[in-house]
């Protein structure tokens, strides 16, 4: 982002909220382990559904017409495109030739994504197009929601404008529990060590916030964490 960019944002923001947005400080992080890591995340999601169809096709070798275990295959056929296509537009070029992602294309993406997960999943507000770094951050903001729920519950986005983006992700549930390295990340605080396979979500979260010139906060409540961007 070039610094006419940057001071088109500035203007629009609150002084203390201006403040906010530099907190989001990331540890340095080689392009190179980057991409390996983000390559590392992608192959841990989706290697359950493909194991998945591969038991559900030996079990059709023995039993050609049980129809549970083509029910297996179909599952898990199901849940690995909708991994692999969430994947292409949260961590990838999106198969955008421009600096825009369609909300509706995020939002059915999101849907597909989160049928196979256990929260259910809310989407509201603002349609149309926004830039690509805020979707993306949005769509990584969903997986940190989800990933807060051990069970049942519900994510909500609410999308509140898109130039400058600002949206709103909260999970909601009996038990919700974020990983300390997460918030410290968000804070500003992480001195941990290197971003591993257990980092590289979050931090590429606020990888693509920063490159659209936003910020990320949250707030813990009973039952309940808020994520907002903008």
């Amino acid at each position: 982002m070039g610094p006419a960019r940057c001071d088109h944002v500035a203007e629009r923001v609150a002084p203390n909220r201006y403040e906010d947005r530099l907190m989001n400080k990331l540890p340095e992080l080689a392009p190179a382990d980057l991409a390996a890591l983000l390559a590392s995340k992608i192959c841990h999601d989706i290697i359950s559904p493909v194991f998945g169809v591969q038991s559900g096709l030996e079990l059709l070798d023995d039993m050609p017409d049980d129809a549970e275990s083509m029910g297996l295959v179909r599952n898990s056929c199901k849940a690995a495109v909708g991994k692999l296509q969430f994947a292409r537009m949260a961590y990838g070029a999106s198969g955008s030739q421009t600096a825009a992602i369609d909300l509706n294309d995020a939002k059915t993406t999101a849907e597909g994504y989160m049928a196979h997960e256990k929260p259910d999943l809310v989407w509201t507000g603002e349609p149309g197009y926004a830039p690509k770094n805020f979707a993306k951050a949005v769509l990584n903001l969903i997986v940190l929601a989800t990933s807060s729920i051990s069970r049942g519950g519900e994510v909500t986005v609410a999308i509140e404008a898109t130039d400058p983006g600002r949206a709103t992700v909260t999970a909601k549930a009996q038990r919700i529990r974020i990983q300390p390295d997460t918030i410290a990340l968000i804070e500003g605080t992480y001195n941990g060590e290197a971003i591993n396979a257990q980092t590289i979500q979050p931090y590429y979260m606020l990888f693509c916030a920063n490159e659209a010139g936003l910020s990320v906060s949250h707030v813990i409540e009973e039952g309940r964490v808020t994520f907002q961007i903008g």
